[in-house]
């Protein structure tokens, strides 16, 4: 990793190996590497196969790594690797369990290089499961996020985005360095469908513990609180999440709507709230009514495309070697990342990859 102007990040000194694919892994170590971390990326010999994406996709992945080519079936990948593993702090690996376990990628079999090595598996369904494929969308599917997402008229949706695999990548990231804290060697396990339940927490404990069955709403409204979802406005959507009645005696005087002063009784009659909520907002626009709410202390937003979401925070756009990408959300008083290129394939190969530089 490029070095970063000032003092050194919180993880400096910590070396991270990646065996990883795609994008659950390489975010992970990319956010340790944005915090110092120095990250190895050992690549096949034909490289990660995100590189064939594009060239923009990897270094969304893969800021401030290096990279080492190795054959890891091979007996040279492999005594190269145990080579690696004597110097490093952890090693996390996202593939399918039985590569795992057949190149020798856990705490059990490299432990002989380095009692301490941190060994993280990141899988789709766990580590002693079988190899089902559990791609984002797939597991989206199997948990119940999909059947929780779009209008309750239509049919089951998924985000615009990689949400398993980026949630996963962070829980991955924090089971990591909790055991680096511990000073103990071991092995770690991280699935995406654990992870995507886990998401699940309010939805699930209302199920197990109340019976409530998840349903979905329209424009996304939330389970409980009334009104926190999107509406139409004049010219836009709204995102208005009003979660105590604080906020609502807010909104309802500027927006004129009378009654329902208390949680509960928004809760219960929900339908006449909402249709009460949307005359009042169809009365100006998105943008209008985020100006007037936000100094009330009112949660609102207009909907914004990305784009436009990038233009209002220029302060999250950084650049890395040429590619201008979306900086790290950990702000460490004290500490500006340096946000290295992306490596070339095999660009830290030999013995090179040992240093500190």
């Amino acid at each position: 990793m490029t070095p970063a102007a000032g003092p050194p990040g919180p993880l400096a000194g910590i070396r991270v190996l990646e065996v990883g694919t795609m994008l659950a892994g390489p975010y992970a170590t990319m956010m340790l590497a944005d915090l110092g971390a120095e990250v190895i990326k050992i690549e096949p010999p034909g490289g990660d196969i995100s590189r064939q994406v594009s060239d923009a996709y990897f270094a969304s992945l893969n800021r401030g790594k290096r990279s080492v080519r190795l054959d890891l079936a091979s007996p040279g990948g492999r005594a190269r690797l145990g080579e690696l593993v004597a110097g490093a702090h952890a090693l996390l690996v996202n593939l399918k369990p039985s590569s795992i376990h057949s190149l020798g990628l856990t705490y059990d079999a490299l432990r002989r290089f380095n009692e301490r090595i941190v060994c993280v598996a990141l899988t789709g369904y766990g580590l002693d499961a079988g190899d089902e494929p559990a791609f984002d969308y797939v597991v989206q599917a199997s948990t119940g996020v999909a059947a929780l997402t779009g209008d309750p008229d239509g049919p089951p949706t998924l985000p615009g985005y990689s949400s398993a695999d980026n949630s996963s990548g962070l829980t991955a990231a924090i089971g990591l360095l909790a055991q680096i804290v511990s000073g103990r060697g071991g092995q770690v396990s991280v699935s995406l469908r654990d992870v995507m339940l886990s998401q699940l927490n309010y939805r699930a404990s209302a199920y197990l513990n109340e019976g409530v069955e998840p349903r979905r709403l329209p424009s996304g409204a939330h389970s409980y609180y009334v009104p926190a979802q999107l509406f139409p406005t004049a010219e836009g959507h709204l995102a208005l999440f009003v979660t105590h009645d604080a906020f609502w005696k807010s909104f309802a005087a500027e927006a004129g709507v009378p009654g329902f002063p208390t949680m509960a009784e928004r809760a219960a009659r929900r339908d006449e709230v909402l249709a009460a909520v949307t005359d009042a907002l169809a009365a100006d626009t998105a943008a209008s009514w985020e100006s007037r709410l936000r100094p009330l202390g009112v949660p609102a937003a207009a909907v914004r495309t990305l784009p436009q979401a990038l233009a209002a925070t220029p302060e999250m756009v950084v650049s890395a070697g040429g590619f201008r990408l979306v900086a790290s959300p950990i702000r460490v008083t004290g500490y500006e990342p340096g946000y290295g290129p992306p490596p070339r394939l095999g660009e830290h190969d030999g013995p090179a990859a040992d240093s500190n530089a």
